[in-house]
């Protein structure tokens, strides 16, 4: 998949493209349906599959205190775009300027002049330009004028209720990771490199891999998951917790994972991919080692039973 992080990075010869714009944040089930529908009408029209996004959701930017946490990061969204058969990324900065644009220099610029858009697929609630002034019906004028169509792909609804992202994120904080995953299409993940902690679980008979705060993807509700850790085209069984770790020492909020029956890996400096699941329990705080050894032993047995 080629990627650009500019329309200036476009070259003059790019040639024509059917184009979908949009967060695509989560790459979910709706957002899956509007992509393969990209995918098969730029294949039927000899046209190049281009999703447009942006490095940020446009909150960040216009209303900071009400930007929502991603659920997945951009390394994450491009392998899940590139799966899903898009040949070509543009990401945009979100700043001032982008956001100043009239639907108009939007349209002309960057799907046109840039793109040469002659096909632009989004969903029914699409809004685009400065101060979302730009709609579907506005879409389609402007690309009678500009010389390009546009078709409009519906949500996909999920038990009575429209896939988005929002509803994705709060059945995370939730620890609803399998209604979440059901929405996805796929489990939710976690992505990032290990690196060393304080080694309590180690001296306690449960080492642990600790992700970098860094990691791409959203973290769920704190408690005790069951999981899988993949490193290096290999699948290991494992139990994550997610929290503070309050019982021995206060740290900021991370994931850890402890890999079931293995103390031979070295995962350090390494980047690894968690997949929750189900959830176990929530997170607490025990009054010493053993209450705590204890209640590992009866998480690791859960983690067994549902992995299999």
């Amino acid at each position: 998949m080629l990627t650009f992080n500019s329309i200036d990075e476009i070259p003059n010869d790019f040639g024509q493209s059917a184009v979908t714009i949009g967060k695509f944040d989560g790459v979910h089930l709706g957002h899956q349906a509007l992509l393969a529908e990209l995918v098969d009408l730029a294949e039927s029209q000899a046209l190049a599959p281009v999703v447009v996004t942006f490095d940020r959701h446009p909150a960040a930017l216009l209303n900071p205190a009400e930007a929502p946490a991603p659920l997945i990061g951009p390394h994450q969204k491009q392998h899940l775009l590139a799966e899903a058969g898009v040949e070509v990324l543009l990401t945009l900065k979100f700043d001032e300027a982008l956001a100043a644009l009239t639907p108009l220099e939007f349209a002309k610029t960057i799907l046109v002049d840039a793109l040469g858009a002659k096909l632009v697929i989004v969903g029914g609630d699409f809004k685009f330009g400065a101060g979302g002034a730009g709609t579907v019906e506005s879409l389609r004028e402007l690309g009678a004028a500009l010389g390009f169509a546009v078709k409009v792909v519906g949500k996909i609804d999920f038990d009575g209720a429209p896939v988005s992202t929002s509803r994705i994120r709060d059945l995370l904080l939730q620890g609803k990771v399998v209604a979440a995953g059901r929405l996805l299409g796929r489990l939710h993940t976690t992505t990032g490199m290990i690196e060393h902690g304080l080694k309590i679980g180690r001296e306690i008979g449960f080492p642990t891999a600790n992700m970098s705060r860094d990691a791409e993807g959203f973290l769920p509700t704190d408690g005790v998951y069951a999981g899988w850790l993949y490193s290096e085209g290999e699948r290991y069984m494992t139990a994550l917790s997610v929290g503070i770790n309050e019982t021995f020492q206060a740290v900021p909020r991370l994931i850890e994972a402890h890999v079931l029956d293995r103390r031979d890996l070295d995962l350090y400096d390494k980047i690894v991919t968690l997949e929750y699941v189900d959830y176990i329990r929530p997170a607490a705080k025990f009054n010493g080692v053993e209450d705590l050894v204890r209640e590992i032993n009866n998480d690791l047995d859960k983690v067994r039973a549902i992995l299999g």
